[in-house]
């Protein structure tokens, strides 16, 4: 399966842009998260994208409990079968290039954390998972699963939220996508 890389448009076009159309195109970096677009969509006009990503750090701050956590769950869980990825969560979880292993225990494991860890703090678990295999994502998982507090897991997942929106930029910019 080939998944082709989708592209941001310019900053000076994106700003310009309808809501819905501003939506659609921040879903390249933060999945479909309303709340968030929305508060930047108010927050227009952006100089650059990089720009745009510090404004959402803030705007992180500002959102209700309610609001983070529809941030948090429009990403996707770790392990989630293929079909349900977008290109670039498809790309990040390793399926493009072939080189993450499907061991069916491994995404046995996944499946049962994720369901443990959204039955403890109410939202779903997410990691910049920047190469790592899924083998590698199952301790960091278990860690934070056990040892973490409900609100130092979402400023957690948050702050991996946006390094995921910044590796994702670099990458659409370094394929001229920006």
């Amino acid at each position: 399966m080939s998944i082709q890389s989708p592209a941001l448009p310019a900053i000076e076009t994106l700003i310009n842009l309808s809501a819905s159309e501003f939506t659609q195109c921040l879903a390249l970096l933060f999945e479909a998260a309303p709340p968030l677009a929305q508060a930047l969509y108010a927050s227009r006009p952006f100089n650059s994208y990089t720009q745009l990503l510090d404004k959402s750090e803030s705007i992180f701050n500002s959102l209700s409990p309610t609001d983070k956590i529809t941030v948090i769950n429009a990403h996707p869980r770790i392990g989630e079968p293929k079909g349900n990825l977008s290109a670039l969560s498809y790309k990040e979880q390793g399926y493009a290039v072939g080189n993450q292993e499907e061991d069916p225990e491994v995404m046995a494991r996944l499946r049962k954390l994720n369901r443990e860890y959204e039955e403890k703090f109410g939202f779903r678990f997410v990691v910049f998972v920047n190469g790592r295999s899924k083998k590698e994502i199952v301790p960091v998982l278990e860690s934070r699963l056990y040892e973490g507090t409900r609100d130092g897991e979402l400023e957690t997942g948050l702050r991996n939220m946006i390094a995921i929106a910044r590796d994702r930029l670099r990458k659409l910019s370094s394929a001229g996508c920006t």
